[in-house]
């Protein structure tokens, strides 16, 4: 098991401009962590080489893994054009995951704002074959840089652990898996366990968050709260501090035999050094238990 950090969860500091994506990387590895996943929010790096190359090599120094790069999409397009428009600038991000070394790179396939009716099995299957078009396009042309392309349980959509696998046996693609995330699959109301459980075999990274969960009938005031698609409430919560089952979700990971990375995605109210930082040593620790 390889721990580490989305920069997400520090995004608060990087747009404040508190810390930089370089900062953020130090912090990693002052604070237990042995990767960084990129996520470019707070800092841009396709149309920054500079950047790109000082983030490598700032990486390099203090031994932390560049381990992914994750990026919205969306393949649902109106026109052709559009759509050939959107895979080229998703390309442009391949080159630059592979300037800094990276071999995983997420990306959505719809947009991640969806109104409800875009939420839909009925949305799925009226664009599903745009969403493989532009999976395989991907895939492929990361292929050539020994690149693995990804798409999460993520964006309101394509969240469920069977729409995951949809895409990914219509792709069919070697380098073409999931990021699993062990939280997301509330956003669309299935159970963690069942999610992790059915899509273990297809992942290349794994994403660790938590959540405090309250039924639709019980609104909970006021917080960063959301809603999912079926009205219940989510808010983030410090890895291990809220209501998903981790303990039992370590348990179906490790029994799976996966040993790869384990990103933590802090998303909660608290101050995002100190949830980052717990979660980081909560998922450390209950590996270890489980």
């Amino acid at each position: 098991m390889k721990l580490g950090l989305s920069s997400y969860s520090l995004v608060r500091e990087l747009r404040d401009e508190k810390m930089t994506i370089v900062d953020v990387i130090q912090w990693v590895k002052d604070n237990g962590g042995e990767h960084l996943e990129l996520v470019p929010y707070g800092y841009t790096v396709v149309d920054n080489e500079e950047l790109a190359d000082q983030i490598r090599e700032k990486a390099a120094a203090v031994g932390i893994e560049l381990s992914a790069y994750s990026l919205p999409a969306n393949f649902v397009q109106e026109t052709e054009e559009a759509f050939l428009e959107e895979v080229e600038r998703l390309k442009k991000h391949v080159d630059i995951v592979n300037r800094m070394g990276i071999k995983i790179m997420r990306h959505d396939v719809t947009a991640f704002t969806l109104p409800a009716e875009a939420q839909t099995i009925h949305y799925f299957n009226e664009h599903f074959e745009k969403l493989v078009r532009g999976s395989q396009l991907l895939a492929d042309y990361a292929a050539q840089f020994g690149i693995t392309t990804t798409i999460e349980n993520h964006g309101f959509n394509v969240q469920s652990s069977d729409r995951v696998q949809s895409v990914i046996h219509a792709v069919n693609r070697d380098n073409f898996k999931t990021t699993l995330d062990v939280g997301n699959f509330l956003c669309i109301d299935e159970d963690p366990l069942v999610g992790v459980k059915k899509n273990l075999p297809y992942a290349a990274t794994i994403h660790f968050k938590d959540f405090y969960i309250r039924p639709y009938y019980e609104n909970p005031g006021g917080g960063d709260w959301f809603r999912t698609v079926n009205e219940n409430y989510l808010r983030g919560a410090i890895v291990g501090h809220g209501d998903i089952n981790i303990r039992e979700i370590m348990k179906l990971i490790k029994g799976s035999g996966y040993d790869g990375y384990f990103t933590i995605e802090f998303e909660g109210m608290e101050d995002c050094k100190i949830g980052s930082k717990i979660g980081m040593d909560n998922v450390r620790r209950l590996w270890e238990e489980a």
